[in-house]
């Protein structure tokens, strides 16, 4: 019995703290993704200020990548259900506002600093739920009003400690989060309404060509010909390469924190990495100064934003009173899809 006992406490510990890597990885990879885009676009080295370029790029690789494992090596099956109905009404739509909330998003780097743009994107919530309101998937309530006051007030804040502030990254930033709030109200309409399952590699297998599309015509025209003209940008084939990884072992990363653990902590590790980023920066890049108005505001929007994702977990399981808040996720359920989409972003 205590050889037993002994035996099971050890597989415990070892699958605990194999959990545990997983989380410290999922951090220090999508946060250091973010660090590498802004790095990328900003950088003398490389020269590279073209934001849409670089998120066709990701999408194109990560295009060929999910073919590769789907359709060549047959690693992960493609789920069947998908019509050309629901790729047109729902995949194309998702695609789109993915497009949109990469290119928006990685062009405010180019005008203010990683911590204020993770500041700016604590927003996100109040932009879902006004927006998922709109369309009926969202119930106002005086808690979400008054969660929804605390995280603007903490945004507002925050704002105003900024000391360089941009309003032109301001302006990228928010439509980036506009964006993004249309494309998470998309895919709950895609997996509730239509009834079709994924995993994330399935989504990205459909997702990420539609999205190369989408960023295919606005490099062509505002892009293109500036890169023509401007004979000093340097990208190296191996940093190319290495970026475009970096950004698809971010993507598996978020799938196996959510297949390891839960929603909830994959939600709070979110909130950890966040606070990671915005410390590293100030420490990494010089037009990043943080100041004690900053870090008060951002503090205030960030309770918010645990308190929103807290209200949403609790209310998951009425579909499902066996799962409780903190049970596992099965992988390719809506909850995983839409929990491991939404932390991709943030890094991407």
């Amino acid at each position: 019995m205590d050889r037993t006992a002994a035996a099971a406490g050890k597989g415990a510990w070892r699958d605990g703290a194999v959990t545990y890597l997983h989380l410290l990885f999922y951090i220090a990879i999508s946060s250091g993704q973010i660090f590498f885009n802004k790095w990328v676009l900003s950088s003398k080295e490389i020269n590279f200020p073209y934001p849409v370029a670089l998120t066709l790029l990701h999408m194109v690789f990560s295009s060929v990548v999910c073919f590769a494992i789907t359709k060549v090596f047959k690693i992960v099956k493609i789920e069947e259900g998908m019509t050309t109905d629901i790729y047109i009404s729902s995949v194309i739509p998702i695609g789109a506002m993915f497009a949109m909330t990469l290119w928006l998003g990685n062009s405010a780097y180019l005008y203010i600093s990683v911590a204020f743009a993770q500041m700016l994107k604590a927003i996100m919530p109040v932009a879902v739920f006004l927006l998922g309101a709109a369309f009926g998937l969202e119930e106002m309530s005086c808690k979400m009003l008054s969660i929804m006051s605390v995280i603007s007030v903490g945004v507002i804040v925050a704002s105003v400690g900024e000391i360089t502030i941009s309003w032109v990254g301001v302006v990228y930033q928010m439509g980036g989060v506009v964006a993004e709030a249309l494309r998470l109200i998309f895919i709950e309409i895609f997996l509730k309404k239509k009834g079709v399952r994924l995993n994330l590699i399935s989504m990205m297998y459909y997702v990420s060509p539609c999205s190369a599309l989408c960023l295919f015509v606005p490099w062509l025209f505002l892009e293109k010909p500036k890169m023509d003209e401007s004979a000093s940008w340097n990208f190296p084939p191996f940093t190319l390469f290495l970026n475009c990884l970096c950004t698809f072992i971010l993507n598996l990363s978020v799938f196996l924190v959510i297949s390891r653990t839960s929603a909830l902590t994959a939600r709070v590790t979110g909130v950890v990495r966040d606070w990671t980023v915005v410390l590293l920066s100030a420490a990494i890049f010089a037009d990043t100064q943080l100041t004690f108005i900053n870090i008060i505001g951002y503090a205030i929007a960030i309770a918010g934003v645990v308190a929103y994702n807290n209200h949403k977990l609790k209310m998951k399981p009425q579909g499902n009173e066996q799962q409780g808040p903190d049970s596992k996720v099965n992988p390719g359920t809506p909850q995983d899809v839409e929990t491991s989409l939404n932390l991709t972003k943030e890094a991407s």
